[in-house]
């Protein structure tokens, strides 16, 4: 039996990759170049639509295309940023096979996309999360366990994903904490259709993460370091310490919020957003969640700390996202040495397994 086929998974199908392995869109990193390196190796990548700018998204998922043969892949997307429709016309009119998303959109949008054949996708962190998205209309859910980087819940994968592969119908695919074949053919093992992956993508040569911030991931070798913090935007929030966190830290809460105040105007201003649109956005929030003003207006906190460091290069005075597998990572392979690599060790890993198993 050919390595393709010995991993494929209902998830290969409905994703039309080769391999059941998915990259994450990670903000101000998932562009087309990571997208480009992870489809031609064989995963499935996702681009992050949501922080590229509105008026360059529609030349990225052509490169895209372009350079990878037409083959499937994805985009992600908020329905609280101002060009959410446009992104959503745009997976139509290109008939992407996926769309990835956190809470938001109706069933109404959701109807619109599955009738275009788009794999709905959400990203959850609780059961009853995975269930609701369900009901909203999702045929696809990727579980994000406590390890994971960015927002993350507090269950770790190995209890959240058996929970959520025992309640759903749907293909579930497997993130937080994985990096290697190892983790792959344990997903697996668990009931998951496949594993979806950013730190590890995030930590490639394809990535074009500025290399004073690579350096840093890098550089990090204690997983116990790599932990969750609520000083950015309000909530829970994995991340490589440094030396804004530190700041954050030691501010008095007013200070914070003034930190927050300023961030949130600069987000404002360069996502094009009119004081209607923010004024919105704020009172949706508002409506729907108990958290206090100042957290919602930390909110624009994270998209535009991460800008520093993805983009500008400034690991100390923005944030880095991460999963706790940071620690485990060495080099900065390419997305091709990743995901083959992640194949051969899968493979190794299962013949030896079947040996102990029947000796």
């Amino acid at each position: 039996m050919s390595e393709v086929n010995a991993l494929h998974t209902p998830l290969c199908d409905l994703l039309g990759c080769r391999y059941p392995i998915v990259q994450t869109a990670m903000g101000y990193v998932a562009g087309a170049d990571l997208v480009i390196g992870t489809t031609n190796a064989g995963g499935f990548g996702f681009l992050a639509g949501a922080t590229i700018h509105a008026d360059k998204i529609e030349a990225e998922i052509l490169r895209v295309k372009r350079e990878t043969d037409d083959q499937p892949f994805g985009l992600n997307f908020h329905m609280f940023q101002p060009n959410a429709q446009q992104l959503l016309d745009l997976a139509v009119k290109y008939r992407l096979r996926a769309v990835s998303y956190g809470r938001g959109p109706d069933k109404k949008v959701i109807g619109r996309l599955r009738d275009a054949d788009i794999v709905c996708m959400p990203t959850v962190g609780a059961l009853k999360h995975a269930q609701k998205a369900i009901e909203m209309g999702a045929n696809a859910i990727t579980v994000q366990g406590g390890e994971g980087g960015g927002h993350t819940g507090s269950v770790p994968t190995t209890v959240l994903l058996p929970q959520v592969v025992d309640a759903v119908s749907v293909p579930v695919i497997a993130a937080g904490g994985f990096y290697d074949g190892r983790g792959l053919l344990a997903a697996l093992a668990f009931g998951a259709s496949g594993i979806a992956m950013g730190t590890r993508f995030l930590m490639t040569s394809d990535s074009k993460v500025p290399d004073a911030t690579l350096q840093r991931y890098l550089a990090t070798k204690d997983a116990e370091k790599i932990a969750v913090s609520h000083l950015v935007d309000g909530m829970p929030q994995r991340m490589i310490p440094n030396e804004y966190l530190s700041m954050l830290e030691k501010a008095s809460p007013m200070k914070r919020l003034r930190i927050a105040v300023n961030l949130a105007l600069k987000w404002k201003a360069e996502t094009g957003m009119t004081t209607g649109q923010a004024m919105s956005i704020f009172m949706k929030a508002m409506r729907e969640d108990s958290s206090s003003v100042a957290q919602t207006v930390m909110a624009a906190n994270a998209p535009m700390l991460l800008q520093r460091s993805m983009v500008d290069g400034n690991p100390a005075g923005g944030v880095m996202s991460a999963g706790q597998v940071a620690a485990l990572i060495g080099k900065l392979d390419s997305c091709e040495d990743v995901i083959s690599g992640i194949v051969r060790q899968a493979m190794a890993r299962r013949t030896a397994l079947n040996e102990l198993t029947t000796a």
